[in-house]
């Protein structure tokens, strides 16, 4: 099996983490969405050499990766792969910003290091809650909840079709690829003229594939709703975790507990 198609089985492994049945799949998506667009929300709003504070964060994905029972591993792998992107944006800091701003024994710590170091944990918890959100979830659901909850129909419907059409590109590369595979004697690498008569013969397939697909879900009705098979309701679980996450979330953004363990954990010791 090639990289292509390891990446695209595992791409799919998200909606087979969504179809579980836990506590927190079972929430209504709507509080799901709320809750870690007001995570985001609050971990990006800290100040970009924080740092002790945004440690206890780290606490809600823990608790929700232990309550609906996800691989940690699996997702930790998914994070790993967009971390290039966040390294390439403040790689820079430290040379860009060298005022000591922390001293550690005689070793001196620039502000560029911590901004660094605060954008990789912003970067970890705002992406792994996105993760989580998905993988609880599932996108066809987080799209059906964006709808009720006042998104535009037709944002919610395109950002689901371009969702569903990654798909298809995917699967359609796959197999362009191992076609010209069996028929070049097992070459490894792709001759530019011939990359690009495969890239424009891509974009043909996957518009042809695309519209036979939007065909097939004319004739089933397709009316621009979204439907799903799971059905979900807001009852009292969904308004207690709501109001539980809000309430928490908010306390950890707005007081020092960091701060306060530390104070602690000194009195203690002396």
């Amino acid at each position: 099996m090639s990289r292509l198609e390891t990446a695209f089985y595992d791409l799919g492994h998200l909606d087979l983490l969504a179809e579980k049945n836990t506590p927190i799949h079972r929430l209504d998506p709507r509080v799901k969405v709320v809750v870690t667009l007001l995570f985001i929300l609050y971990v990006v709003s800290f100040d970009r050499y924080e740092v002790a504070r945004l440690l206890p964060f780290f606490l809600f994905p823990a608790v929700l990766i232990g309550m609906a029972d996800l691989p940690f591993g699996y997702l930790w792998r998914k994070l790993l792969l967009v971390s290039p992107f966040v390294l390439f944006i403040g790689i820079f800091n430290p040379f860009l910003d060298r005022e000591i701003l922390l001293q550690v024994g005689p070793l001196g710590i620039s502000g560029g290091w911590i901004s660094l170091l605060s954008i990789l944990l912003r970067f970890i918890l705002s992406v792994g809650a996105g993760l989580l959100l998905i993988a609880t979830t599932g996108f066809p659901a987080i799209c059906m909840s964006l709808e009720k909850l006042g998104a535009p129909k037709v944002f919610t419907v395109q950002l689901l079709m371009l969702y569903r059409y990654l798909f298809v590109l995917i699967e359609e590369t796959i197999r362009m690829i191992r076609a010209y595979t069996l028929r070049s004697f097992a070459k490894k690498r792709i001759r530019y003229p011939v990359f690009r008569h495969l890239l424009g013969n891509l974009l043909l397939r996957t518009l042809d594939r695309a519209q036979r697909i939007h065909m097939a879900m004319l004739s089933r009705a397709l009316t621009g709703e979204i439907r799903i098979a799971r059905q979900f309701k807001f009852g009292p679980a969904e308004l207690f975790s709501l109001a539980g996450c809000i309430v928490l979330l908010t306390f950890m953004r707005f007081a020092d507990i960091a701060e306060f363990l530390g104070k602690l954990i000194l009195e203690t010791v002396t």
